[in-house]
């Protein structure tokens, strides 16, 4: 599980701390470890509400496959792989990320097709399909949220996403994940619980 919520997240791990009374500020104010327990509740139920709203639940396998049927294999899949593998962004047509193991192989490769911004399509070193993020309407624009699906029409993961360095992960069944501030996530309680090296 924990795999796929930080595919969800663009991520991978290493590690650092913070102090528990710093205020961060960006883009964004992060105030994340200085608020009080209450208002982190608070905020985590406010962003569940709006990431599930609406949620008519998982699709069935058959459903799924409708869905995504010219997607379900990576036509180019050889050509995709060595792209994602060499690092590269984007081309003409679609954007594309490389996700790898701690030994540096590449298991899966996402890409996100120009044409349509809202759907990212994960497949792995074969071509096969194995997740897909559905986006709400207003992105790119911020604030939006995202929801992964297995292949078999699953929902595994959501994301609010409120700036691009602050994102709040919500597991299948509703339960907050962490919040991300740029490279690090933080629990419910502000305890620093994950670092990734991709932000």
């Amino acid at each position: 599980m924990k795999k796929i919520l930080l595919l969800l997240g663009f991520i991978i791990l290493s590690s650092s701390s913070f102090a528990m009374d710093t205020v961060i500020e960006g883009g964004v104010t992060f105030d994340w470890l200085t608020i009080t327990q209450q208002q982190r509740d608070e905020a985590v139920d406010k962003y569940k509400s709006i990431v599930f709203e609406g949620f008519e639940g998982n699709y069935t396998k058959e459903e799924f496959r409708n869905k995504y049927a010219d997607f379900l294999k990576d036509r180019e899949y050889k050509k995709h792989y060595m792209l994602a593998a060499e690092g590269f962004k984007e081309t003409g047509e679609y954007n594309i990320s490389a996700f790898h193991t701690r030994g540096g192989v590449l298991i899966i490769y996402a890409i996100q097709y120009k044409n349509n911004l809202r759907n990212t399509y994960y497949y792995d070193a074969l071509g096969n399909l194995r997740y897909v993020d559905e986006t709400s309407e207003n992105y790119p624009e911020f604030p939006y949220y995202a929801r992964q699906y297995k292949s078999n029409g699953k929902m595994i993961s959501a994301i609010y996403v409120d700036s691009k360095d602050v994102q709040y992960i919500y597991e299948e069944d509703g339960k907050f994940k962490g919040i991300w501030y740029k490279d690090k996530m933080f629990n419910q309680k502000a305890k620093q619980i994950l670092t990734r090296t991709n932000w």
